[in-house]
């Protein structure tokens, strides 16, 4: 894609960090997630771009601004699909915790799984490890894996997961593996992306959380060369319905990092709002300087 979009991409991402930060340890999440998608928006109808929003604050009746299907950007330019979330962690930001960021996806129209708002199963590894591993594997199997392709001992090797009760199994897994197990509260895409760098020390991300931003970190996995698989967790009928009638025949299928997006031209821009595992949270240094 355009490096001209690229830029003004981060843009978006930049301006809605800066005016969540506002909130930061001050107890109103609402009030920073508004902050968020106002500021993001306003940037993002300035681009020249033809985007519509498939994942983004919820449906029309649901979201104010930057809902399912609305169209941003000027009307000239790329035909793009968009999938944002204004503020991933709108709960560290109340709270002042680390792990908070703004993140956007962009790619040809199409190209990004329209995903509905439930549960997906997901696992990311970094490049050493691409193609060598599955998430029908045991837990065991991906984690001798990554001792093997990223030239650790296992019991040096991390794996992230949510602190919920329905990853007991995976920590456990983990631990009795010798490996060590990094838990977090809040911030899937944060997670999701970490094993993608080195200086992280993380290798494996595994657990279940939500599908949209599960596609939101597949444009982060494709951009830096890691790999990614998923597969949607449907709780009931309504949601199997909802799967099936999205294209997956199986509402089960096991999703590659291609099914996920469907194109290697995609743009994933993040700044983070307060500092987490790969990004430095905005830093106000002086009353007229501030720092992403």
């Amino acid at each position: 894609m355009e490096r001209e979009l690229a830029l003004e991409i981060v843009r978006a991402t930049e301006a809605a960090a800066l005016a969540s930060a506002q909130w930061i340890g001050r107890g109103k999440k609402n009030e920073a997630d508004d902050a968020a998608t106002t500021a993001m928006r306003e940037v993002l109808n300035t681009v020249n771009m033809n985007g519509t929003v498939v994942i983004g604050e919820g449906e029309l009746d649901e979201a104010p601004m930057l809902f399912i299907g609305e169209r941003v950007g000027t009307a000239n330019g790329p035909i793009v699909d968009i999938a944002v979330d204004p503020l991933e962690g709108t709960n560290i930001v109340a709270k002042g915790l680390g792990n908070a960021m703004v993140v956007i996806a962009v790619a040809d129209q199409g190209a990004l799984l329209h995903a509905p708002d439930m549960y997906m199963d997901k696992l990311t590894v970094g490049p050493n490890l691409k193609g060598h591993v599955s998430l029908d594997d045991p837990l065991e199997v991906i984690i001798e894996k990554a001792a093997q392709y990223n030239n650790k001992r296992i019991e040096d090797v991390t794996v992230i997961m949510q602190d919920r009760p329905r990853h007991d199994h995976f920590r456990e897994s983990a631990m009795r593996m010798g490996a060590r197990v990094r838990l977090f509260e809040d911030g899937d895409v944060s997670a999701g992306i970490a094993p993608l760098s080195p200086a992280t020390g993380i290798d494996i991300f595994i657990g279940t959380g939500g599908a949209p931003e599960g596609v939101i970190t597949a444009a982060a996995v494709k951009a830096m060369g890691g790999d990614m698989q998923a597969r949607l967790h449907p709780m009931n009928e309504e949601e199997t319905a909802r799967v099936i009638r999205m294209g997956l025949e199986d509402p089960l299928q096991l999703l590659t990092l291609d099914d996920l997006i469907k194109s290697d031209d995609c743009i994933f821009a993040a700044t983070g709002v307060t500092t987490g595992e790969m990004l430095d949270g905005v830093k106000f240094l002086t009353d007229d300087i501030v720092e992403t």
